[in-house]
């Protein structure tokens, strides 16, 4: 797991029932970029976890640019945001990265204060099996918490919230981290990658971006 932090940059988050777009080197795969939005700015091809309070998700991510950039905003989120079924072939292209940038962070001390989710499999009942990379308020980078029945386990990648109005990237071999923390090899292909944003913050996220990481 490798950290760089970053003065300016890309941000990142999402989810599109679309296939990433592969460079002309074959070397890596843009999961999510956030150049399409709806009208109201809500990213397309995402879904709400929680149907019945669509309003407020759709009111909390926005799709923004800046110096051409585009990504995506959350502010006081507080659910997740799924992007279903991407073509992407974990084990071809097993290193992830993206970026993001804390503006706020809750007074309470919101855990997480956001979490990107990466799905690679369903279990028996084709409910996602994911992994968790969490910025955390407090935990030290590193940190693992193995999950349970109905929660990913989770690492945390950043931690504390010092450095707000910052980019930080991060990159992640989610193929290795799936086989140690579940013991077996994810599907051919993933499922999809969700984002959230904890109550009571505001968040940037940009590009994502799935490589083979040679």
């Amino acid at each position: 797991m490798i950290r760089r932090y970053l003065a300016v940059g890309l941000v990142i988050c999402g989810s599109v029932v679309m296939q990433g777009a592969i460079s002309a080197q074959s070397s890596s795969l843009v999961l999510e970029d956030f150049q399409a939005k709806d009208a109201d700015g809500f990213p397309l091809n995402w879904d709400h976890e929680n149907q019945r309070s669509q309003s407020k998700g759709r009111d909390a991510y926005k799709v923004q640019t800046e110096n051409g950039i585009s990504f995506l905003a959350a502010k006081d989120a507080g659910q997740r945001i799924k992007k279903k079924k991407i073509d992407w072939d974990p084990k071809a292209f097993p290193v992830l990265t993206w970026r993001w940038r804390l503006h706020k962070s809750a007074t309470a001390g919101t855990e997480p204060i956001a979490a990107i989710y990466a799905s690679l499999d369903t279990d028996l009942m084709f409910i996602p099996v994911f992994t968790k990379y969490i910025w955390s308020a407090s935990k030290p980078e590193g940190t693992v918490t193995e999950g349970g029945m109905f929660s990913g386990s989770e690492i945390v990648v950043q931690s504390g919230t010092k450095d707000v109005g910052q980019w930080f990237e991060e990159r992640v071999n989610v193929y290795e981290d799936f086989k140690r923390i579940h013991q077996h090899e994810p599907a051919a292909k993933a499922w999809g990658i969700s984002i959230i944003a904890g109550p009571g913050v505001e968040i940037d996220f940009g590009s994502m971006v799935a490589s083979a990481g040679r």
